[in-house]
């Protein structure tokens, strides 16, 4: 599996996901408040994370079950790092920035890097990988 395929398409995805937050936080967020607007922006971002990986899961390269699990792990990996790093730039606190993972507090991102881990291997599938 090509190492740099994998991490282009996660750059991808972070430029769609950010887009996607943008347009939440000037949208949605003003009508449902944040934390409504954070936990559907999961579905949605969930969403866009599946249908990038339909469409570029034949060119990433990731041919067998072990390197689709590996390419979901390494989007994971890259996704949690960003966001925290991302968070702290923005000043957001540890709290802030954790509460999104943490669905006793009305965060769902697990949900959303769960969908990211496996969305390669699913639509491997799909494709008939």
């Amino acid at each position: 599996m090509p190492i740099g395929r994998v991490v282009a398409v996660w750059m991808l995805l972070m430029l769609v996901e950010t887009a996607h937050g943008i347009a939440r936080e000037v949208f949605l967020a003003p009508l449902l408040g944040d934390l409504q607007a954070r936990q559907l922006g999961v579905a949605v971002g969930s969403l866009l994370v599946f249908l990038i990986a339909l469409a570029t899961v034949r060119w990433m390269g990731a041919r067998t079950a072990r390197s689709q699990w590996m390419a979901g792990g390494t989007w994971v990996a890259l996704t949690f790092s960003f966001e925290v790093l991302l968070g702290l730039w923005l000043g957001f606190s540890w709290h802030r920035i954790l509460a999104d993972y943490d669905p006793a507090r009305g965060g769902f991102m697990v949900l959303g890097l769960v969908v990211m881990l496996i969305a390669p291997r699913v639509t491997a599938r799909i494709r008939g990988l």
